[in-house]
């Protein structure tokens, strides 16, 4: 008895979420110079209308790595799978004329809300659980810092705004296959939000301090 033969992974059905990535792909593209607004409107008319990961796969050929695009089902193991998943705690993060920091293995949850006057919050996502694979944090600071402190495997979609201020968006780009989608919203009013990415093992110095005035340091565990 002959065995069937392997489906080819390029040939299997692409998903909504795999044309938008491939959107996001070539939207970032146009921004660092690599192709023009007419290209831009002409692949995304056909990624939109891409029915395989081939046809995917053929618009970012030309694109550096990260604009690769692979079937999620051959590539849902490349992130720890107990990673995701879990019962979040609190929701939020409050600072006034103080600092807070939460760090360690705790679960982020759906949305998490940070809010800073006159303040700092620093939030180390690297030891973090993400209770589902798309998470959002949004982080308004008046006069103070927010520093997001991310692991380098996972995805990351920065757009907030800043006034008068710092909103840093450096650290937008894809995780490893599997990983989860961390979005970074909000608003900074003569302050900064900061989203870095760094390893599990790196030592990194403290948050942002509050302008002229003293800390009182809370530390949240898990």
């Amino acid at each position: 008895m002959s065995l069937p033969e392997p489906i080819d992974p390029r040939a299997m059905r692409a998903a909504d979420t795999d044309r938008d990535r491939v959107a996001d792909v070539l939207r970032e593209a146009v921004a660092q110079g690599r192709i023009s607004f007419d290209e831009l409107d002409e692949r995304l008319d056909q990624a939109y209308a891409a029915k395989t990961y081939a046809d995917l796969e053929a618009i970012t050929r030309d694109l550096p790595a990260s604009g690769a695009v692979t079937p999620a089902a051959a590539t849902s193991t490349g992130y720890p799978l107990d990673r995701i998943g879990g019962t979040p705690g609190a929701t939020f993060s409050v600072a006034i004329m103080s600092s807070e920091r939460r760090r360690g293995t705790w679960v982020v949850p759906p949305t998490y809300s940070a809010f800073t006057l006159m303040g700092s919050i620093q939030l180390d996502l690297r030891q973090a659980r993400f209770s589902q694979p798309e998470v959002t944090i949004a982080a308004y600071t008046v006069m103070g810092g927010v520093e997001i402190i991310v692991p380098d495997d996972i995805e990351v979609e920065v757009g907030g705004i800043g006034i008068m201020a710092a909103f840093d968006h450096s650290a937008n780009g894809p995780g490893v296959p599997g990983a989860p989608r961390l979005k970074v919203t909000g608003l900074a009013l003569m302050g900064s939000v900061d989203v870095k990415r760094a390893a599990a093992g790196q030592q990194l110095g403290p948050g942002r301090p509050d302008p002229g005035r003293p800390m009182l340091s809370k530390d949240q565990p898990e």
